[in-house]
């Protein structure tokens, strides 16, 4: 079979970029040697969708230490990238039955060979303290899907059950279930303050920014703005339903990490002088926490999620006691609240989310979906920059 590696062997990671197309061994269930197959399955993928942490991974620069450690780890030069996957369960351990069935004869969204699922990308132990309070996405125990541990960039992968959402396909199609886990960030993001009535502005439009412009409008947003660097990225956020847009312009700083005093003022100007009452940072760059902090009203929100690696300068700090500010910082979705959750938005087609993630945000599937077997690195890494986002067709 086929999948999607990087190889530190011919890849050394300060001095390479990209995916090597590689032909692996196909996963089995060998519970003879491994007693956790018996609570494993394999999954034939169909979809596997392209995240922003893949493309940290391609140009090597997030998730480094990581990633090394658990090569080092395991002892091997290489890994299976990837983690956001739909697919059709082809043989289960002999505890799944008992462990995950459910008996409900209306629930016709079962783990079983020949159910469609998706998954969590975090593996969790279920042991930890975290764990037993309910709080799974903080694990101290967590593998990672493509980063920690092989992820799903492959044909055929083995996972486990307990990490497997059932899916319908008579109501979510299959690309879009592709995409379920970072739809789930932006939904785990926007559930952790009520935006009913509330002004909102959205700093990176990328996948899971335009996921959040899309999910805030429908959770009832008074306004929602987004920011991005790129003048296509915002355009499509007003397709998925931003109020209002601000582009940021090259300026001059002292500092890459100072905020954009452009962006500040016109949000200022669009909120009557008070700031935003809740900021969603979802790029990771300094200058856009900073922006995204400095946006928002005395007494507001600010939901941290974008990531990047290396230390973070927030000057001033107090001010954000003094403003009486609330910081969410978000990983990972609940699981599986948040998955129920997407779920019900997703499916429930006269919202128009569902249409819109597949006809807006993957453009209808054009240059989008991607055939594995043709995978060109060139040709990839220009796709990937041309459209926030893009899913491998994993069959073809």
């Amino acid at each position: 079979m086929h999948g999607l590696i990087i190889d530190t062997t011919n890849q050394p990671w300060e001095e390479s970029r990209g995916f090597q197309l590689a032909e692996l061994e196909r996963p089995s269930l060998d519970e003879a040697h491994n007693s956790d197959d018996a609570s494993s399955v394999i999954v034939k993928v169909k979809y596997a969708g392209v995240c922003g942490s893949d493309r940290g991974l391609w140009y090597r620069n997030a998730f480094k230490d990581q990633f090394l450690a658990a090569l080092e780890r395991d002892k091997k030069p290489s890994r299976v990238v990837g983690h956001e996957f739909v697919g059709e369960v082809v043989e289960v351990g002999s505890k799944v039955n008992s462990l995950y069935w459910d008996p409900d004869p209306k629930n016709v969204a079962k783990i079983e060979v020949g159910s469609l699922v998706s998954g969590d990308s975090h593996v969790t132990c279920g042991k930890c303290y975290q764990c037993r309070l309910g709080e799974a996405n903080v694990c101290m125990n967590e593998a990672i899907l493509g980063i920690t541990i092989d992820g799903i960039f492959a044909q055929y992968v083995k996972l486990p059950a307990k990490n497997l959402w059932a899916m319908d396909s008579s109501r979510i199609r299959p690309e879009v279930a592709a995409i379920m886990d970072p739809f789930g960030n932006a939904i785990h993001a926007l559930s952790k303050v009520d935006v009913r009535g509330q002004r909102v502005a959205i700093f990176g439009a990328g996948p899971i920014g335009l996921f959040s412009v899309l999910i805030a409008q429908k959770f009832g947003a008074a306004k929602v703005i987004a920011v991005d660097v790129s003048a296509a990225n915002l355009e499509l956020a007003k397709r998925c339903g931003a109020d209002e847009t601000i582009l940021i312009e090259p300026s001059e700083k002292a500092n890459a990490w100072e905020h954009d005093t452009s962006v500040i003022e016109r949000i200022r100007e669009l909120t009557y002088g008070k700031g935003v009452d809740v900021s969603m940072e979802m790029a990771g760059p300094a200058s856009s926490v900073n922006n995204a902090i400095d946006s928002t009203r005395r007494g507001g929100h600010v939901i941290l999620f974008g990531v990047k690696d290396g230390d973070m300068t927030i000057p001033h700090f107090p001010r954000l006691i003094v403003a009486g500010l609330t910081i969410h910082c978000v990983i990972g979705r609940e699981i599986f609240k948040t998955w129920q959750l997407s779920q019900r938005v997703l499916s429930q087609t006269s919202n128009g989310v569902q249409d819109k993630v597949w006809n807006v945000i993957l453009n209808g599937g054009k240059d989008t979906v991607l055939n594995l077997s043709e995978f060109d690195p060139a040709v990839f890494e220009q796709t990937m920059n041309e459209h926030p986002k893009l899913i491998f067709n994993m069959e073809k």
